[in-house]
């Protein structure tokens, strides 16, 4: 799994590798030339990689390359860039902020003093003064714009004559690199954040690695794509550094799926139950059992209202149904058979004699410390009764989108809120909860999250989650952890939305065809050399 990184983390490995300007100032000459050589040798090499990125960006016409430039290490990384870039032929023009004149960092005044060597001062317009005689250079959609105003070492939002230049930028549509990050983003959990003033990038090319910030979709457009530079990071600080969040990818959950033995009876395999269904949403009572008779299960049974019987029965003749006798809808909710992997929720409607029967059995599973899988109607239902929250059992999995979290837990302004709610709740009730969306975030009790990016556009169908629901139980009851049966389901699910597009079309793709791609999807992962699992992007 690849680590998404603190923003303390971050800072603290980039010291670890360049050390801090202040810091070298108290040392003796010998010892400040080693820091200021290896300073420079790291700019070089930022630039290098950054000067490759725009190198394969320019088209056969040879689009124009404009540089902005601060005043701190950001802008040597740029100035270096435009150094390499002209080197190469590539004639950039760079726009350096030295406001009043004396603001320059050591690296970037050196890093100019290489660009003029290489470039010529015809090509660098110096910001001494941002008054009414300063012009932002022309540039239009076809221009590439490289944004190295400010990395991650400026906290603050940005102001006057630098809002001034974001907005100039964003207005052109130009296509933007962002060397470390987007000039005027923040890189922790921060709300509040206004998008305008702050550059929206093409591309970002992150020194360290990702902060959970790139995964927020408010966010999504001022990160545009991402990728991690292979600079020489100081290794004993990467390697010392321990992230509570990261990305999860197929290696991780090839070690953790269930491996059937030729041996194997259903007996073996385990039994998931799953409540679902109520007059007039069948279907995803249909859906979630599906998913579970795909995710490899010994058993799955179905519980639903008497209506359900002849199209559960039609639908999905491999699984079992049952009934506790309630004509339209499911009024007692019980587990005789003492199934593993147990789900509640698509489906099963709010009405009065659902919302008690869930409550009994909610208390029941507490006390007897059986965790559970609650998704959709069971999340309405705890929101239409907060007092059910504090019953859930412990290592239990919640799977909500975003609505349904704000119901449960209270309005947020943004998802960055939303996790960080997220964490304060899966720590207090001691649950697992599973955000939904584009990057779906696992978050467990211990303030871990679990990134996920195997997702697809074509997931965002009627029905996906209700597949997902019914994955996770089938994982589950085949003596999975919760925590882990989480994780590994919705990258499933997400390989299995992939496989069902590419056969299907983005938009043509429906939830019975995600289900159906789950046994494929599982085989792509354990088995990747004989059925090729799909390549996933860190982006």
């Amino acid at each position: 799994m690849k680590n998404i990184y603190t923003p303390a983390d971050i800072e603290r490995i980039t010291d670890a590798t360049i050390g801090r300007l202040d810091d070298i100032a108290q040392l003796d000459s010998q010892r400040q030339e080693l820091w200021m050589r290896r300073r420079a040798a790291f700019v070089a090499a930022v630039g290098e990689q950054v000067a490759a990125e725009i190198l394969a960006l320019r088209d056969a016409a040879k689009a124009k390359v404009l540089v902005f430039a601060g005043d701190g290490i950001c802008g040597a990384y740029a100035l270096a860039t435009a150094t390499l870039l002209h080197r190469n032929g590539c004639q950039a023009r760079v726009v350096l902020f030295n406001i009043g004149g004396d603001m320059l960092s050591p690296d970037t005044v050196s890093a100019r003093d290489n660009f003029i060597a290489e470039g010529g001062e015809a090509f660098l317009q110096e910001v001494v003064n941002p008054g009414p005689g300063f012009t932002m250079p022309d540039m239009n959609r076809r221009t590439i714009v490289v944004d190295g105003i400010f990395g991650s070492e400026y906290k603050k939002p940005l102001r006057g004559g630098y809002q001034a230049v974001a907005r100039h930028i964003n207005e052109q549509g130009a296509r933007v690199v962002s060397i470390d990050l987007p000039s005027g983003m923040i890189t922790d959990l921060g709300v509040g954040m206004i998008n305008r003033n702050i550059v929206h990038a093409s591309l970002t090319l992150t020194l360290v690695g990702p902060t959970l910030a790139f995964f927020m979709p408010e966010n999504a457009e001022l990160i545009g794509r991402w990728k991690t530079l292979d600079v020489p990071m100081d290794e004993e600080a990467m390697n010392s550094t321990r992230c509570t969040s990261r990305i999860i990818d197929a290696k991780a959950v090839r070690t953790v799926l269930p491996v059937r033995q030729p041996t194997a009876s259903k007996a073996d395999l385990g039994d998931a139950l799953i409540f679902a269904g109520s007059y007039g949403m069948l279907g995803a009572a249909v859906l979630a059992t599906r998913a579970a008779t795909r995710s490899g299960c010994g058993r799955v049974t179905c519980h639903g209202p008497r209506c359900a019987f002849y199209v559960m029965q039609s639908s999905v003749p491999s699984a079992m149904f049952e009934t506790d006798g309630g004509d339209v809808d499911i009024k007692v909710f019980d587990n005789p058979r003492q199934c593993t992997g147990v789900a509640i929720g698509p489906g099963i409607g709010r009405s009065d004699d659902t919302l008690d029967g869930l409550e009994v059995f909610l208390k029941a599973c507490f006390a007897a410390e059986k965790p559970l899988i609650l998704d959709a109607d069971a999340l309405n239902c705890m929101s239409m009764k907060p007092s059910m929250i504090d019953f859930i059992p412990a290592r239990s999995v919640l799977t909500p989108h975003a609505g349904e979290f704000d119901r449960i837990f209270g309005a947020q302004s943004s998802h960055a809120s939303r996790v960080l709610k997220a964490l304060e709740m899966a720590s207090r009730h001691k649950i697992v909860i599973v955000l939904k969306g584009h990057y779906t975030l696992t978050v467990w009790p211990d303030g871990s999250i679990v990134v996920n990016t195997s997702g697809t556009e074509a997931l965002a169908t009627a029905g996906s989650g209700d597949v997902l629901t019914g994955l996770m139980a089938g994982f589950v009851a085949q003596k999975m952890a919760p925590e882990v049966a989480a994780v590994a389901a919705v990258y499933v699910h997400g390989i299995a939305g992939r496989m069902a597009a590419a056969l299907n079309g983005i938009a043509g793709t429906t939830a019975e065809d995600i289900a159906d791609a789950i046994g494929p999807a599982i085989d792509s992962i354990v088995n990747p050399r004989s059925n090729g699992a799909p390549t996933i992007s860190q982006q």
